[in-house]
Formats: C-alpha cells, sequence, structure tokens
C-alpha cells in the first residue's frame, strides 16, 4: 500500500577518509541516526567527485586509495530531522548539508488494502 506523506530529506556530502572520535564519519552519523529512531538512512559512495577544494576524488584503478565522495541520505520528518542537525553540525567539520522538502510513498509489505 502507498501512503503518501511530507518529509524533509538530509543529504550530507562528506569524503570517505573523514572521521569521527576514531570511526568512518558515514557510520558515526548512521549510528545517531539509529539511535534517535529516524526512519533509515543510506550512504552511497561516489565514484568521482569534487568538493570546496576543486581537488578531484577518483575510484580509477591506480587511485584507489583516495578519499571518494560519500553522500548519506537520511529521509524522515522535519521535526525527527530537526533533532538529528545539531549532531551533524557538530560531527561535520568539512563538507556540504542540504535539506529538501519531499514527498514520501511508503511501501508496507503484507498490506494489499487499496
Amino acid at each position: 500500500m502507498k501512503i503518501p506523506e511530507q518529509g524533509v530529506l538530509l543529504r550530507v556530502f562528506i569524503g570517505e577518509s573523514d572521521k569521527w572520535h576514531g570511526a568512518p564519519l558515514y557510520e558515526a552519523v548512521v549510528r545517531k541516526a539509529r539511535e534517535l529512531h529516524l526512519a533509515g538512512a543510506t550512504v552511497l559512495r561516489g565514484p568521482m567527485g569534487f568538493g570546496a577544494h576543486s581537488r578531484l576524488h577518483t575510484a580509477k584503478i591506480l587511485r584507489l586509495s583516495e578519499d571518494l565522495p560519500v553522500v548519506i541520505e537520511i529521509v524522515d520528518r522535519r521535526e525527527k530531522i530537526d533533532e538529528l542537525l545539531p549532531y551533524i553540525d557538530a560531527m561535520v567539520q568539512e563538507g556540504l548539508v542540504t535539506l529538501e522538502n519531499v514527498t514520501v510513498i511508503k511501501y508496507r509489505a503484507g498490506d494489499d488494502k487499496p
């Protein structure tokens, strides 16, 4: 069953080698989102990108150890995203954080009612 509702998409653009207290930053952000009971989070690793310093990051064969771009995506209600934002502010030392309003369509398994 599809149930549309309004939500917020939080995207955090960081580098794969970014750390928070010795752990990968993307792991720390996802763990905090889970701890705060947000709906879910996905980490996407990009094969190529550049940021504020215009340094190119790529996954070419000879450069596999480079700091590849990572995007963390989290979708939830505005109130839940707002609860996470102070932690993001403290954790992300260099990166980009975006918010956008989205229409969420939930898919629930086993519920065939119209």
